[in-house]
């Protein structure tokens, strides 16, 4: 039966992720807490993994209860901020902008988040296809592979490429305990997924290799025409405006409707 695996959010984006056990969609379509706070340099552009691999050399929590963000560079001295704090954040600022070399400020969005593609919602991806990914790269784990592409919500009890069905004229959707989920497009991915989520290290040939595998396992359930590329992996979904302020929980049962 298809399941909700895992539920993940980035509290600070480009950073580590959380499990969570629940979830509320915002007003605005996105989870509540993900990327709810953003680093920005003074030309206006947010800090991730895009722009810097040195955001690899960072282990990083955050407490939603409390809003706490713990920091841990790589040279272990342990920071921990308060982000309700507005002098707490000031004090982030500080502490991110030295460790980058960049003047930062820190942003926060309750109401959106600042999400990569403002317009959508969640991203979804199937337990099978972390594990289908894995297996075509002999140093790759499923958790490995997990923390590279860095999906919101997971789904397991389903095939590799599940979520591929949601995208193309006609397709349908899917309902977690109610809370609908449309298919927006497919997820062209970044530079991120190459390299290792600890280290930062690019594996070799990567995308190549994806690329070459992915055009192989292509399921015959997609409609390929909703594919720009093959370096694609995840869904980007949305979730209508009668379904917002509801919550997702871990272990819901997903059920795919017209």
């Amino acid at each position: 039966m298809a399941t909700i695996e895992r539920l993940c959010v980035y509290p600070l984006k480009g950073l580590d992720g959380i499990d969570v056990v629940s979830v509320r969609v915002l007003d605005g379509g996105t989870f509540e807490h993900d990327r709810e706070f953003a680093l920005f340099d003074a030309d206006g552009d947010v800090l991730n993994g895009k722009r810097t691999d040195r955001v690899h050399e960072l282990d990083t929590d955050f407490d939603p209860e409390d809003g706490v963000l713990t920091v841990e560079p790589p040279d272990g001295d342990r920071t921990v901020f308060d982000l309700d704090a507005e002098s707490d954040r000031r004090r982030a600022e500080t502490w991110f902008g030295e460790f980058f070399g960049k003047n930062l400020r820190l942003r926060r969005d309750e109401s959106l988040g600042f999400v990569d593609r403002r317009e959508m919602g969640p991203s979804v991806v199937s337990t099978a296809t972390l594990s289908e990914v894995a297996s075509w790269f002999d140093e790759l784990t499923v958790d490995g592979v997990r923390r590279r592409i860095r999906a919101n919500v997971e789904v397991s009890g389903v095939p590799a490429f599940w979520e591929d069905r949601f995208v193309g004229e006609g397709a349908p959707a899917f309902e977690v305990d109610g809370v609908r989920f449309e298919g927006v497009t497919p997820c062209g991915r970044c530079v991120v997924p190459e390299r290792d989520p600890d280290t930062g290290e690019p594996t070799p040939e990567f995308r190549e290799r994806f690329v070459e595998m992915r055009e192989k396992t292509f399921p015959e359930w997609a409609e390929e025409g909703a594919f720009d590329h093959y370096y694609t992996v995840m869904l980007i979904a949305s979730i209508p405006e009668s379904d917002r302020g509801r919550e997702v929980v871990d272990g819901d049962p997903v059920e795919v409707v017209e």
